[in-house]
């Protein structure tokens, strides 16, 4: 019995070292006294007590005996590892070491620290901000509307350029010492998020230039010569920038880029100097149409060693003014009937100074880490708030579209059926906010987070394509007939390019997230890389040992804590004591997930080592694991900072279950398609001892949701804050001035049916009879008043107008789409050629 015992304590006290990681004299000392203690009580026979204190002794001394460990164990693994390792590009080099990283380290160490996230404080705008936001940009969005750029100018009307240029929108993210704005990523996001709201054509046009290009590159690497030249000029709007990087033959392979300039002498200004001959092919070049100042990314050669000893330099960032003779440019592309201005460019043999190269000399061939380390502006801040503005705006019109539109005698977003896109669309709304936030937060702190900004491009502006789906499929027949009154069309067509452009959302998944992502946030393994191709042997062997037993001892510190949290169901996972008592379970289970993806990304590394590059299913799923985490940690920061509000919770409760069940399916997409089938049971039984822990969101809780949606209420408005509200006869402004008035006559509506019900009225309408009538006869009985009875009329007539649907001429309106006053608000009445009254024939019971 007392020999059981003494087996069950080992295992436990051997589990629980594990669990806490213990140091390797720690270990030494708790398996001395569990082996003396068998050898006090005669627990064991003497000849195993024996075997087992020599085995221990030898294990001892070498593994807590460094110059012994190293010569037994390290040297040999050092050694093998320099053989297998795959020789790593520049360029493979320096995306993988682009940036930060931040709490995307955290996730990944298996113990995330969840008081250092919640520490983080709540952003805000500087009053110069928050009055930019709420004067300049409210009056660019009332300059415009979305059908008069797309269908009528094909572009923003000149005034409107010309305020974009005279408010400085283009110079946001430049600092005020250069003439610009200098605006945190938070407000830089803010407002891109509200412009996004309201036209795709203005927030791509501001985007651009405050996102990766001149003034971002100039702003990190130029030097002072050329900050001081360019930048006023860019604030200003005398400079339109563009960049170009994507050339037919390297589209997703951008560090491939065939476009070459060869270092060489040349005329520039009648004086001899040294510059570069440059031949390229550029497309997708957003502003690239009408910009002024084109940065061009190219690969440098010097064959005749004019500035080296190296042939082929590497990639290149250069100014180019795109008035300078040989540059091409000025044609369009017609992304997805989208009019914001894109185009090629290319160049044969066209000699530019040195000095146009940004940072000049010093900086030949840095240009493919100076492009991995500025994409967090528009991977991490613009397109996230862009998908994010086109999601707020989806919800918050679907969600009055469905209150007001009527089908058997009901509103439409009370049936189920509804309800389901509905929630959906709430969901995801309140996890993509809340992630652009902390993302952008993120930059505001100092970070340049390459992986987290990957994942807010990728989930947020895939979640925006669900979202506008979703208010598609509701909005029905509405949606898909184009016209002045089409609030989601246009969203709905050029969300193909948000997932296209800046890393497409494939390879971002596939290869991106995980693949930077393990190695970068990895407590061991880049460092263990790096010490592998370290030239001081002496140094490296040091370093390596520690790593090496290091990284052995967390791989089994996961295993341990995943299986015991497993087991337990994480509930003594200890948070932070003063979270939300409704959330205290997300963060124990997030830890679980966290831990298991530790284990499971140290397992697949470990076995499959450079074949993992290969199976891309496999390392986007586990991109997927890290993605969901870092999406729930964004929803439960947000939860925090803005009070743990009753109201908000459904929203965050859905999120959080939805996500934590999508990383559930992804953890079993890993370990059912592992190749090694021993090792995937083996992982199974570890990450889910007792089963799969979630199931998806509950239908009550989707119910919660769907209703805040289609409800005028502060949590409605804190879910689609920072949008653009237009005013007159634009489609958002019918449909929230019906959404007021048909809750507004929902109580006299109600009597006249509960008068019908009873038998003491007849609430049909008659042969002829429209609402009016049916009205007036409510009057005329008593159960309505003559107030009650224009309320139930003026809701009548204002949806009307929400549900009309356009029609144009048999020319589809090619003979009337001709400029009109650039400063006028146009309805739907003006822009089509006829609009017909639809009788007003709806019974109200």
């Amino acid at each position: 019995m007392l020999t059981l015992l003494w087996l069950v304590v080992s295992l436990l006290a051997t589990i629980a070292l594990f669990y806490v990681n213990a140091s390797g004299v720690a270990f030494a000392l708790a398996v001395a006294a569990l082996l003396g203690a068998s050898w006090v009580g005669h627990l064991l026979p003497v000849a195993l007590n024996v075997t087992l204190t020599a085995a221990f002794a030898l294990a001892a001394l070498v593994l807590n005996v460094p110059p012994l460990r190293r010569a037994l164990i390290s040297d040999r693994v050092l050694a093998g590892f320099r053989k297998v390792m795959p020789p790593m590009s520049d360029t493979e080099r320096e995306a993988i070491e682009a940036g930060t990283v931040w709490w995307d380290a955290e996730l990944f160490s298996g113990k995330p620290n969840w008081a250092r996230l919640l520490a983080v404080p709540k952003p805000a705008l500087t009053s110069e901000e928050q009055r930019f936001l709420d004067h300049d940009v409210e009056e660019l969005c009332g300059l415009v509307t979305d059908w008069e750029t797309t269908h009528v100018y094909k572009d923003l009307p000149p005034h409107v350029w010309q305020f974009i240029k005279d408010r400085g929108f283009l110079g946001m993210s430049i600092a005020k010492e250069y003439g610009g704005k200098g605006f945190s990523a938070y407000a830089h996001s803010q407002v891109m998020t509200k412009l996004s709201t309201h036209s795709g054509t203005v927030s791509v046009t501001v985007m651009v230039p405050n996102s990766l290009g001149p003034g971002e590159l100039l702003a990190h690497y130029g030097t002072e010569a050329q900050k001081r030249h360019y930048l006023p000029r860019l604030a200003k709007g005398l400079e339109i920038p563009c960049f170009a990087l994507t050339n037919p033959h390297a589209g997703s392979d951008a560090a491939s880029i065939p476009d070459f300039g060869i270092v060489c002498w040349g005329e520039h200004e009648g004086k001899r100097v040294l510059g570069l001959k440059l031949t390229w092919d550029k497309r997708y070049i957003t502003l690239g149409p009408v910009a002024t100042l084109l940065g061009l990314a190219f690969r440098a050669y010097d064959p005749d060693h004019l500035v080296g000893d190296k042939d082929d330099i590497g990639i290149t960032c250069a100014l180019v003014p795109t008035s300078h003779p040989g540059v091409q440019i000025g044609r369009r592309h017609m992304p997805l009937n989208a009019v914001f201005q894109n185009g090629p460019n290319w160049g044969k043999d066209v000699f530019i100074p040195m000095d146009w190269v940004i940072g000049g000399q010093p900086m030949l061939g840095r240009g493919w880490r100076m492009l991995m380390e500025c994409l967090a502006a528009g991977r991490g801040i613009s397109l996230p708030a862009t998908g994010t503005g086109m999601a707020k705006l989806a919800v918050r019109a679907t969600g009055g579209y469905a209150r007001v539109r009527q089908q058997f005698k009901l509103p439409i977003g009370v049936f189920e059926g509804i309800e389901e896109p509905l929630t959906r669309m709430g969901g995801n709304l309140y996890m993509m906010d809340a992630t652009r936030t902390l993302t952008a937060q993120a930059v505001d702190l100092g970070e340049k987070p390459a992986v987290l900004s990957g994942i807010a491009k990728l989930h947020l502006t895939e979640r925006a394509r669900v979202v506008v789906n979703d208010a598609m499929d509701i909005v029905g027949g509405k949606g898909i007939c184009m016209g002045p009154s089409n609030f989601i069309a246009s969203a709905y067509m050029s969300l193909p390019v948000a997932i296209t452009v800046e890393g497409a959302n494939i390879l971002t998944r596939s290869l991106i997230v995980f693949g930077q992502g393990a190695i970068r946030c990895h407590p061991f393994l880049l460092k263990e890389m790096s010490a592998t191709r370290n030239a001081d042997r002496a140094m490296a062997r040091r370093a390596f040992d520690k790593l090496l037993f290091g990284h052995l001892r967390f791989t089994v510190s996961s295993l341990a804590r995943t299986l015991v949290m497993g087991l337990t169901g994480s509930h003594f996972v200890r948070v932070p004591a003063d979270v939300a008592p409704e959330t205290h379970r997300y963060y124990q289970q997030l830890t679980r997930f966290s831990a298991a993806l530790a284990f499971l990304a140290d397992v697949s590394m470990g076995t499959l080592g450079g074949a993992l590059k290969r199976k891309e299913k496999l390392s986007a799923r586990l991109g997927d694991i890290l993605s969901m985490l870092y999406l729930c940690s964004a929803t439960l920061k947000r939860f925090e900072a803005e009070g743990r509000k009753a109201e908000d919770a459904p929203l965050m409760h859905w999120a959080i279950w939805d996500a934590m069940y999508k990383a559930q399916n992804a953890f079993e997409g890993v370990i059912s398609n592992f190749p090694n089938r021993f090792l995937a049971e083996v992982m199974w039984r570890v990450v889910f001892p007792l089963g799969r822990p979630y199931e998806v969101p509950s239908d009550d809780l989707g119910h919660d949701v769907a209703r805040l949606l289609i409800t005028p209420s502060e949590a409605r408005d804190r879910l689609t804050a920072g949008m653009y509200l237009p005013v007159g006869e634009q489609p958002l402004a019918q449909i929230e001035r019906a959404l007021k008035a048909v809750i507004a006559a929902e109580p006299a509506e109600a009597k006249i049916k509960a008068a019908s019900r009873l038998g003491a009225f007849d609430a049909k309408l008659g042969p002829g009879e429209d609402v009016d009538a049916l009205a007036a006869r409510a009057v005329a009985a008593g159960v309505i008043t003559a107030a009650e009875a224009e309320s139930i009329v003026a809701a009548r007539e204002l949806t009307e107008r929400v549900i009309r649907v356009d029609d144009f001429a048999q020319d589809l309106g090619t003979s009337l789409l001709q400029p009109v006053s650039p400063v006028t608000v146009h309805d739907a009445a003006t822009m089509a050629p006829h609009v017909r009254e639809t009788p007003r024939r709806r019974a109200i019971a």
